[in-house]
């Protein structure tokens, strides 16, 4: 759970207020210690990633271990944030999972395709979304071994 001494950043990019606190919740309920930070748009999130603008001061923090991406966001939409984060050679390694209401199997296929790593469709409970937080954190944050663990070098 942890990248040189600190531990994983969770950056979840989604336009819904609510979703967000409800997400803040469900890591709280699941007992989750990692930092989870939020943007609102896929051009926040670009802008976080690329350190520009109000999120320049992070230039010396690590970048997030894992994203939580919504598909249906205002001004730049999470495929195209999508798209340009795998494109990205510095950004590429980063897992990006696609938490979203679309059901729709063209976004499953277009996701996968762009190369997220998990598409999952928004719990309607919260018991059920605190369920998936635990899930998602046991796996991307304990099982899996994460670009930068043990190698000193980090994320960036």
């Amino acid at each position: 759970m942890r990248t040189k001494g600190k531990p994983i950043i969770i950056l979840m990019a989604d336009d819904d207020p609510d979703d967000r606190m409800l997400t803040k919740e469900a890591c709280e309920e699941a007992r989750l210690a990692n930092p989870l930070h939020f943007v609102e748009d896929g051009e926040q999130l670009m802008d976080y990633l690329h350190r520009r603008g109000e999120y320049a001061k992070l230039s010396q923090d690590p970048l997030p271990g894992l994203i939580l991406l919504d598909l249906n966001m205002p001004k730049k939409d999470g495929r195209e944030a999508l798209a340009e984060i795998k494109a990205d050679p510095e950004l590429r390694r980063i897992p990006i999972v696609v938490l979203t209401t679309s059901k729709a199997e063209e976004d499953i296929l277009r996701t996968y395709d762009l190369g997220v790593n998990s598409f999952i469709i928004k719990p309607v409970t919260f018991e059920s979304l605190v369920e998936v937080v635990k899930t998602l954190a046991k796996y991307w944050l304990g099982i899996v071994e994460l670009p930068g663990d043990g190698d000193g070098n980090g994320c960036r």
